[in-house]
């Protein structure tokens, strides 16, 4: 089971004005299973997103790309168990497919449609499929079905990932709810993962594209399962504007500040919950970086710590054998980095200082620390006073079994 997460309930999550969701078991992959999820949105919404930078980026990725440039999106459609990656031209006109069907359900143009696919790669898209549940999907639509839409787009996550916030914008509510799925191939280079939050908050579409980056910079872009960057990837922001009539119009302003910091609280939420669900997870690991010289040099120390495979087993086996976590630290890339000045902590124990084990570190400590579920590795560089904090988990036998059964 997921690490440490508590289970999520319907009553959590809070509509969005403006946006209805409607689910459908297609059977893309296998019967009786929620695969295909329609979100409709409000005329005059305002759609931002951020895609993978993986270059067999999947088919669907290339089309919603080439459809938000428009903008006017009205709807998004999401499939699971077929990633339509790599799949070349005939992906790419079932990618079309799917979004003209989906049009004319609705009334709308194929380019005011945004499509997403996740799940095995390199296989046809069973287009069939979709096609005939995309009705199903439209009649099932709603306004409280985000839930139900949490479920329909997992792969190999084991539970749903779903969050909502309300805050205060000059004595007006904005509602905020997000979903998203991840499990395996994660690895920060945006975006790690399908997620779609949504607000009703009034703003523009280019400061709802600041937003966006900068929510995936402070959470999706800070998690790592595996060191693998999926062809799929999407983070996708909505705004319907049915909250009121207070517009952010300025990126300099209060209310953007508290609409970005409480849209990166949710983010950072959802993205915390991915790596918990990780594939095999028995660890929740934070990995902080501090006084460094600049933000590149921490991330390059907290990420060879979060993607080291020997660093990852150690802490499946509750074994405080920390010389991996200096030797990740020592390749990490910073040439001239004076190895005497560096400090380790595992929780709140000194490991290592003065180029070695600190003369106060006793292995009982460190295995104390080791044996919980929940666990901060702290790096202090002493070069200057950056910071970066990047979550990950271990690396367990069931890893294994998952993506070797992956297809099965």
């Amino acid at each position: 089971m997921p690490v440490n997460s508590p289970p999520l309930l319907p009553e959590q999550l809070l509509p969005i004005n403006g946006i209805t969701l409607g689910i459908a078991e297609a059977g893309i992959k296998k019967p009786d299973h929620k695969d295909l999820l329609v979100v409709v949105l409000n005329d005059g919404a305002k759609v931002a997103g951020i895609f993978t930078q993986n270059r067999f980026c999947a088919a669907p990725v290339v089309l919603a790309k080439e459809h938000l440039a428009q903008q006017s999106i009205r709807a998004l459609v999401v499939n699971t168990g077929n990633a339509n990656a790599g799949t070349g031209e005939a992906g790419l006109a079932h990618a079309r497919t799917t979004c003209h069907t989906l049009a004319e359900l609705l009334g709308y143009e194929t380019q005011q449609v945004l499509p997403f696919s996740t799940g095995v790669i390199m296989e046809s898209l069973p287009i069939d499929a979709i096609v005939k549940g995309l009705p199903k999907a439209v009649a099932d639509l709603k306004a409280d079905n985000w839930f139900n839409a949490a479920h329909a787009i997992l792969t190999t996550d084991i539970v749903p990932k779903a969050a909502s916030k309300q805050i205060q914008l000059n004595g007006q509510t904005i509602t905020i709810t997000g979903i998203a799925k991840g499990s395996g191939m994660i690895r920060p280079n945006m975006a790690t993962m399908l997620g779609y939050v949504a607000t009703d908050a009034v703003i523009s579409q280019p400061l709802l594209q600041e937003i966006v980056k900068y929510a995936a910079d402070h959470s999706f872009n800070r998690i790592t399962v595996d060191g693998d960057t999926s062809t799929n990837d999407a983070f996708m922001l909505l705004a319907t504007g049915r909250a009121g009539h207070v517009e952010i119009t300025s990126q300099g302003s209060t209310e953007f500040a508290q609409l970005q910091q409480a849209i990166t609280e949710v983010s950072a939420e959802l993205a915390k919950m991915i790596v918990r669900d990780g594939e095999g997870a028995t660890k929740f690991i934070t990995v902080q970086v501090d006084d460094g010289g600049n933000s590149k040099e921490c991330d390059k120390v907290a990420y060879a710590i979060a993607h080291s495979p020997l660093v990852k087993t150690a802490f499946f086996a509750s074994d405080p054998n920390l010389g991996r976590i200096l030797a990740a630290i020592g390749y990490a890339g910073i040439d001239d980095l004076n190895v005497n000045e560096v400090q380790l902590y595992l929780g709140d124990v000194l490991v290592a200082e003065n180029g070695g084990a600190a003369p106060s570190y006793r292995e009982e400590d460190g295995q104390r620390v080791m044996n919980q579920s929940d666990i901060t590795v702290r790096v202090v560089l002493n070069r200057g006073t950056a910071t970066t904090t990047v979550w990950t988990c271990d690396f367990s036998y069931d890893y294994v079994k998952i993506n070797s059964d992956y297809r099965s």
